[in-house]
């Protein structure tokens, strides 16, 4: 029979849903709720600058989904550095 590997006498494992992570995973689902709810959006007005409500909203959420994946990413990357115990 073989042997179970030996055991290291390391901290305890770290439980992988973190704060960080419900974070970063709400500051992924937000842009597709806001999508996905096209009532809300469904409009011509307000008008900005002449452009339709409908067009400058989708393209204020593309500029809004780009700093919302960096911040998840960030949270994700400062996450995984304090489960290995180092500062890279």
């Amino acid at each position: 029979m073989s042997e179970p590997p030996p055991s290291t006498a390391a901290a305890p494992a770290r439980p992988v849903v973190t704060p960080a992570r419900v974070v970063a995973g709400i500051c992924l689902v937000i842009p597709f709720v806001a999508m996905l709810w096209v009532s809300s959006y469904a409009k011509v007005e307000p008008a900005f600058i002449g452009i339709p409500f409908f067009y400058w909203y989708q393209m204020a959420w593309v500029l809004i989904s780009a700093v919302l994946t960096g911040i998840a990413y960030q949270l994700v990357k400062r996450d995984e550095r304090a489960r290995k115990g180092g500062s890279r």
